[in-house]
């Protein structure tokens, strides 16, 4: 049981790390806007590795939670559970967009400014603060 949780907590970081660095990427990208097509081309390379490895820690933070959720009896009937299980649904979600702005630099057709991006960025600091409160207050 506490290797499956320090294997959750282990990709749990590892996936966060990624959902920090790539729209920040994502920021000096559109800070190019054209301007370098070398620059941009090294981006888009860099983008697609740490989208790669940031998918792979967030399956395996998704595989090891659910594998410790299976151990434990009672955490389902928890609503800071639900609550907890709800925003990383949303986390999912984050991830995807995050993918779907990938593609649209990767083809040259991304819609949003530089400042856009970097209110993007700071959308995983809220879902860390809601999670780890969830799990470690426990307040509901």
């Amino acid at each position: 049981m506490l290797w499956l949780k320090a294997l959750h907590i282990i990709f749990v970081i590892t996936w966060f790390a990624g959902l920090f660095y790539l729209p920040r990427l994502f920021v000096y990208h559109a800070a190019l806007a054209g301007g370098d097509p070398a620059g941009a081309e090294r981006f888009k390379v860099m983008e697609r590795r740490l989208f790669t490895m940031m998918t792979i820690g967030g399956a395996l933070a998704i595989v090891f939670g659910a594998a410790t959720l299976g151990k434990v009896p009672g955490f389902m009937q928890t609503g800071w559970m639900h609550a907890k299980l709800t925003l990383v649904a949303g986390l999912i979600v984050y991830h995807l967009w995050c993918h779907r702005l990938l593609i649209a630099f990767r083809n040259d057709r991304n819609q949003h400014s530089e400042r856009w991006y970097r209110g993007f960025n700071e959308v995983p600091t809220l879902f860390l603060f809601g999670i780890v409160i969830l799990v470690v207050v426990k307040p509901f």
